[in-house]
């Protein structure tokens, strides 16, 4: 069995490629930053906005299929 602390606060490798390294290299240098916190920064935008989509997505299908789902909930 895994120990929950193992869970929290872990480092991990995150492999890339040559092209990818470069261009987070780069990205990094242009805004100032350290690689570790483009990956970061990266990773955190992601995730928000793919929160916001599909929360969108859920709010639409709500929306549009208010009266099927009012049908179903009786």
């Amino acid at each position: 069995m895994i120990p929950p602390w193992y869970h929290y606060g872990m480092a991990m490798t995150l492999r890339l490629t040559d092209e990818q390294s470069d261009k987070l290299r780069k990205a990094a240098e242009q805004d100032g930053l350290s690689m570790h916190e483009a990956a970061v920064r990266a990773i955190e935008s992601y995730t928000s906005r793919r929160a916001t989509l599909l929360s969108d997505a859920i709010t639409r299908v709500a929306q549009e299929d208010a009266e099927l789902l009012d049908r179903l909930s009786k």
